[in-house]
């Protein structure tokens, strides 16, 4: 074990756990209205602890233990065999102890889950988003995670490329939020009525706790203390310097005024298309992923939303889909040496890399609305995946958890 790539993995690990409670939580919560900041503020919360369970009791064991190219097996089923208590023995991941790499990627497989809640926000039911999380992470994320991570995961061994999460995270929750937005429907006086974030400061707060926590999310992926952990760091800061100034600029250009809202937004876009590439394309590959990604998830959420006309309440696909989408297709350009990558030895092999990339952009897209449709279907039949109108109406917050977030 080296002790250095041990602290740096299991600090990572906390700054992941950063993101999602308080960060997410807390951007998510800063976004919708006032009535309803509870009721997401506890979805992220209970999504993510619950893929934590899971992913001890049998998630872990199916997203990286050897088994076929889809999903892995049953040898680590509650960690069995990773350690013996009473001997102090350790198995080891690499350089860190396995135990250490299974919380590390806990973390990945709760944050992709609390993201989604954010499509169906301001009217979903608590327990209907519950049971979703349970289908949902149980056959997209796993064998997502196995078909890219897995050393005999099928796109793994088609030379995908995926440093950090670009599909596995992004672009599998992403559509899952899309899908469910369509399945719920629109709130109720979507279009007619002013739906605006109750609390940019909350909000703004938020987005800055994902920004410091994903470098545990991009640098932690080296999974030690290396020269890939500098790259994968630098990168992640400069790629959502880039995305933030390019979402500002169009958003000035086009709407008159650069936004606070639009900063926060392109922070995220920004972090979201590095992922994929964090320590696997050089700064001016990053950067320019940034500036893309702000770009595209501009569109996506004021063009693309509109075309697609559907309320995707916080715009998880918006950004996190469309986001990871182009990070991944643009990983499989800058990976090339010739554009400052370390991968590519030929810049001739930039279009059969990207064929790989999109295939496993086409093959994420494909399971995880699938198995979405079927988990919100279940969870609808089982459950009633949306409250009634009155309770939207007057508010999640006290009708599903009994409580109030501000008293005036």
């Amino acid at each position: 074990m080296d002790k250095a790539d041990f602290a740096w993995v299991s600090v990572s690990t906390l700054l992941v756990l950063l993101m999602a409670v308080p960060g997410l939580a807390l951007f998510y919560g800063g976004l919708v209205r006032a009535k309803n900041v509870l009721s997401i503020l506890i979805q992220v919360i209970s999504t993510f602890a619950l893929a934590i369970v899971v992913w001890f009791i049998y998630g872990y064991s199916l997203a990286f233990t050897e088994g076929n190219a889809v999903l892995g097996g049953f040898s680590r089923i509650v960690f069995a065999g990773m350690f013996d208590l009473a001997s102090r023995k350790f198995e080891l991941s690499g350089s860190i102890p396995e135990l250490a790499f299974a919380a590390f990627q806990a973390t990945f497989a709760g944050i992709t889950c609390a993201l989604i809640v954010g499509g169906l926000a301001e009217r979903a039911r608590y327990s209907a988003i519950m049971l979703f999380t349970l289908i949902w992470l149980s056959f997209a994320y796993l064998p997502i995670a196995h078909m890219v991570w897995a050393p005999d995961g099928w796109l793994f061994l088609r030379g995908a490329l995926d440093f950090a999460g670009g599909t596995v995270v992004h672009i599998n929750a992403g559509v899952a939020g899309l899908v469910g937005a369509y399945f719920i429907g629109k709130r109720v006086g979507y279009g007619r009525e002013a739906m605006q974030p109750h609390n940019l400061p909350m909000a703004m707060t938020g987005a800055s706790l994902l920004w410091v926590g994903w470098f545990g999310f991009n640098a932690g992926s080296a999974l030690s203390a290396n020269d890939i952990a500098a790259l994968a760091f630098f990168n992640t800061m400069l790629a959502t310097a880039g995305a933030v100034l390019a979402w500002l600029l169009l958003e000035w250009k086009y709407k008159g005024k650069p936004s606070l809202l639009g900063a926060i937004s392109g922070a995220v876009a920004g972090l979201v298309g590095v992922t994929p590439a964090a320590g696997l394309v050089g700064p001016g590959g990053a950067l320019f992923i940034g500036l893309v990604t702000g770009t595209v998830c501009f569109w996506g959420v004021n063009g693309l939303k509109r075309l697609l006309k559907v309320d995707d309440s916080l715009d998880v696909f918006g950004i996190h889909g469309v986001g990871g989408i182009a990070g991944a297709l643009l990983t499989g350009v800058f990976n090339a040496q010739a554009l400052g990558g370390p991968g590519l030895v030929s810049a001739w092999m930039i279009p059969h890399q990207l064929a790989i990339q999109l295939e496993g952009v086409l093959i994420t897209v494909a399971w995880s609305a699938t198995v979405a449709w079927i988990g919100f279907f279940i969870a609808d039949k089982v459950c009633g995946l949306r409250v009634g109108a009155d309770i939207e109406r007057e508010g999640l917050d006290i009708h599903a958890h009994g409580e109030t977030a501000y008293h005036y």
